[in-house]
């Protein structure tokens, strides 16, 4: 039986466009909506993820890498036909001045992976 835990499925490895690194070497999550990362159920759903996606081997790491992560929100959508999301302003402008419909709001945490 898998283990489930709640809020498990909130976060995900950004595979998107425009997102700007502020670490040499890093991981950006994400999930949709601009969520609290203070509150418990935000920030062990994350923590989770890091240590199931293999970058640490407990939660306690994992945690300390959510709390020295870069957190901000923004935004982001896709073009019509594309999968991946691209980072744009609240009016749906991208990085490039192309101009997304349907945008959603994003919270993104980067952690370091440089051990």
């Amino acid at each position: 039986m898998k283990d489930s835990r709640i809020g498990e499925c909130l976060w995900s490895a950004w595979e998107g466009e425009g997102y700007n690194s502020g670490f040499n070497s890093s991981i950006v999550y994400y999930t949709e909506g601009h969520v609290d990362l203070e509150e418990e159920v935000v920030k062990k759903a994350l923590a989770s993820s890091i240590q199931r996606d293999g970058i640490v081997y407990s939660l306690f790491e994992a945690f300390n890498l959510v709390d020295a992560g870069i957190k901000s929100q923004g935004w982001a959508g896709s073009f019509p036909g594309e999968i991946y999301q691209e980072v744009c302003d609240d009016s749906g402008v991208t990085y490039s001045g192309s101009v997304i419909d349907q945008i959603v709001p994003i919270t993104f945490v980067e952690v370091s992976t440089y051990v």
